[in-house]
């Protein structure tokens, strides 16, 4: 009986083993539409694989940023879904896709993107010591205002926009990427 119960387990073991191995190394990093986000990646290659965000990875692709975002950085990103982009009025996607508007979605894109790794943590510090908000700036050379919601952080764009970050802390090999509900505008 005792080796049965043995044999079992140990069959069950060497089934189970794969899962689990999979479930652990996700362990401390999000899964990101649908896909698992390895810090043993850059940017560029965890953005690629998620569904949320097949319309920042066209457009950093369209403004030639694929090559940036793949170095060494560090970079935070504030990365807005597709459902982000939905919500810009009609047409606005594919009038910045065009190549005489690269120059324009440049800015913005980049209006998205800070020198070095600040995680969500660091980023609350931040605005606790700026008496409840953070003024930050981007790659681009403007300003994002960052604050606390309830729970929530958020980002204040030059236009008066809020995004809430809805998954923090998506750790790269070259930075930090926070999911965000909403496209920021300079």
């Amino acid at each position: 009986m005792k080796l049965k119960i043995a044999l079992a387990a140990t069959a069950l073991s060497l089934v189970m083993a794969p899962a689990l191995a999979g479930t652990m190394m996700h362990h401390g990093n999000p899964m990101v539409g649908g896909a698992a986000m390895y810090p043993t990646k850059n940017i560029i290659e965890n953005a690629v694989n998620s569904k949320d965000h097949t319309t920042l990875v066209a457009a950093v692709k369209a403004a030639g940023l694929v090559e940036t975002l793949s170095g060494p950085g560090p970079f935070t990103v504030f990365a807005p879904t597709n459902a982000a982009f939905d919500r810009l009025p009609a047409g606005t996607v594919g009038t910045l896709l065009k190549p005489e508007n690269k120059g324009t979605l440049t800015a913005v894109l980049t209006y998205h993107v800070v020198a070095g790794r600040i995680t969500s943590g660091q980023l609350i510090k931040l605005i606790n010591a700026g008496r409840g908000k953070a003024v930050i700036t981007t790659v681009s050379g403007a300003k994002l205002t960052a604050k606390k919601m309830g729970k929530n952080i958020v980002l204040v764009d030059a236009k008066g926009g809020v995004a809430t970050v809805t998954t923090a802390n998506v750790m790269q090999s070259n930075g930090v990427i926070h999911v965000i509900n909403r496209v920021l505008l300079p």
